[in-house]
């Protein structure tokens, strides 16, 4: 899970350490990585970050998630554990 965030994005800073106690007691074999977009633009726009906060969440190299904004984290939470429910069938 990759959250895109700034230190002058308020939003950016609430959710992060909510992000990171909720999922990762839920989903302990889920990584999370944050990068700042102020210090790392180009990454930013290498993964077509132009907003933020957005989390992505990869599987297996594979985009499968993609939050841009104004989002719920329990409804991420929900595509999250959807996702890990069909990875183990």
């Amino acid at each position: 899970m990759i959250l895109f965030g700034s230190t002058n994005c308020g939003v950016c800073q609430t959710i992060k350490p909510q992000i990171e106690t909720k999922f990762s007691d839920k989903f302990p074999d889920l990584v999370m990585v944050y990068i700042d977009c102020e210090q790392l633009q180009a990454v930013c726009a290498q993964h077509g970050v132009f907003s933020l906060p957005v989390v992505q969440v990869f599987f297996m190299g594979q985009k499968f998630i993609e939050e841009i904004q104004g989002f719920s984290l329990l409804a991420l939470g929900q595509k999250i554990e959807q996702v890990f429910m069909k990875m183990k069938r």
